[in-house]
């Protein structure tokens, strides 16, 4: 499912989108601080995308999905994630515990990638990109291939109140399958299973969804973590399409 790059690994791929014809990596600490360095490094260098095309957004852990076609290179405006049906505008988003996702139709040529935190899980991101995938590009949910990055998994993210309350307001059906109970007012929160969830639920078929379940907190060889860490360095997803 996974290949890392690099000795030792300063990038990841997932071999479902590699068979969709998506160029992408998944950085590691190895790579360096994708914050300090958003637009060079190995992996841009091995997937062959010129850094200087590269389109990304101001995050802010929200559900605004913006739409990359047209737009100069760089910084494209405020929100949590990009679609483009364009071969020749790669996309990133950069993370520290949140899921980075990238979603693509191999047949219409269209991909996008998000960043989904707790906020933007309750926010409702995927099910934007999804909207925006089918209203701007005409895809076909059922045709959708899904890539789960690198993030924080329910074995450490340990959350309270504040967090599940928003989320059971948001998902009365739902939130208990994604919630397991740690002991009074706390709870594991499992980000990977209730983002899958909402890709089932906007029409991604479940067996399309490669999730590699890889805990940047458990895992401090390999990656930065926020909730381990604190502020420190940020990984990258990049994405571009085959031409």
């Amino acid at each position: 499912m996974v290949r890392f790059h690099g000795e030792p690994p300063t990038h990841l791929t997932i071999d479902a989108l590699d068979a969709a014809g998506v160029c992408h990596a998944f950085t590691t600490r190895h790579h360096g601080n994708a914050a300090g360095d958003r637009e060079a490094g190995p992996a841009l260098r091995t997937l062959g995308i010129d850094p200087r095309a590269v389109r990304f957004a101001r995050q802010v852990h929200g559900n605004e999905c913006l739409v990359a076609d047209g737009l100069p290179p760089g910084p494209i405006g405020e929100g949590d994630a990009i679609v483009t049906a364009n071969p020749g505008t790669p996309l990133a988003v950069f993370t520290a515990d949140c899921l980075a996702v990238i979603v693509a139709d191999p047949e219409r040529r269209a991909f996008g990638v998000a960043h989904a935190g707790w906020r933007g899980t309750i926010a409702g991101i995927l099910g934007r990109l999804l909207d925006a995938l089918v209203a701007r590009f005409q895809v076909r949910p059922d045709r959708l291939v899904a890539g789960i990055g690198p993030s924080i998994g329910p074995c450490c993210y340990e959350v309270d109140e504040p967090v599940v309350g928003p989320l059971r307001a948001a998902f009365p059906g739902e939130w208990e399958r994604w919630t397991r109970p740690r002991g009074p007012g706390k709870w594991s929160l499992d980000l990977w299973h209730a983002n899958a969830d909402q890709l089932v639920r906007g029409g991604v078929r479940s067996d399309a969804i490669a999730n590699p379940r890889l805990c940047t907190a458990c895992r401090g060889d390999l990656f930065f973590s926020y909730r381990r860490e604190g502020r420190g360095g940020s990984l990258a997803a990049f994405a571009a399409l085959g031409r």
